[in-house]
């Protein structure tokens, strides 16, 4: 691991270089983040930070989102008629074979009822990011400490069956009409998180995961590798900062 994440500081410093070859030529008029920060560098960040913020938001946006598409992808193959009710919507609504785009996400309400599941039964960060009391605090009639480590468990959230009815099954119906949504309003789905630290990485991923599943499913049809039967996939989860799938998901696209 130790060494994939300094390969990636080696490409962060690369872009960095980069950048700072374009500006000093005068050509540093792209307004992104990185710009922003070499604004600001060294008297207020270093590059050193530079470097190591884009590491966290690399690692961050990567692989959480992999992890949720790779988890709709099983809990669709290991529910085919989900999987069926989810390219009939996307054939009615875009046309088979067709990529789908952000705008397109709006009309399918069944694909966007998929990814809230995937969120739900399968949150990309089980323990939130964790975070310290700055005083002590009294909560429900808890003491917590000053100074102590707080982790939000939505991992047994999800589990709760006073808040999910079959909390186990990978039901995508349970959203259709329902308000609940993922943005940090309703605390039975905070996969994001909640409040003023929200994951900044909300708005990308509510339309990153949408586009890329519902393209995927619009111009392949899928089936399991080795002809695994739907009930026998193995769904064990990997514990760690994000949620995995123990065994990786083997599936292959066939073409329409």
């Amino acid at each position: 691991m130790t060494n994939h994440f300094t390969k990636v500081l080696q490409l962060m410093s690369g872009l960095i270089d980069e950048r700072l070859n374009e500006r000093k030529m005068g050509n540093h008029t792209n307004g992104d983040v990185l710009d922003s920060l070499l604004n600001i560098c060294p008297q207020e960040i270093d590059r050193n930070h530079i470097e190591h913020l884009f590491l966290d938001m690399f690692v961050a946006g990567s692989d959480t989102t992999s992890n949720t598409l790779e988890w709709a992808m099983a809990e669709l193959l290991k529910n085919p008629h989900t999987l069926e009710k989810a390219q009939e919507e996307l054939a009615q609504v875009i046309g088979r074979g067709k990529l789908i785009d952000e705008a397109d996400v709006a009309k399918l309400s069944y694909l966007r009822c998929v990814v809230k599941e995937t969120f739900r039964i399968h949150p990309p960060a089980p323990f939130l990011i964790p975070r310290k009391a700055v005083e002590d605090v009294e909560f429900c009639g808890y003491i917590i400490p000053k100074d102590s480590q707080v982790l939000v468990n939505i991992w047994a959230i999800r589990h709760d069956s006073s808040l999910w009815e079959d909390p186990l099954d990978f039901k995508p119906e349970r959203f259709w009409e329902s308000d609940i949504d993922v943005r940090g309003q309703n605390f039975e789905l905070i996969p994001f998180g909640a409040g003023r630290r929200i994951c900044p990485g909300l708005p990308l991923a509510i339309k990153m995961v949408p586009v890329t599943l519902g393209s995927i499913l619009n111009t392949f049809n899928w089936k399991l590798h080795g002809g695994i039967a739907p009930k026998d996939l193995d769904m064990e989860e990997k514990f760690g900062i994000t949620l995995g799938k123990a065994q990786p998901l083997l599936a292959i696209p066939v073409p329409l």
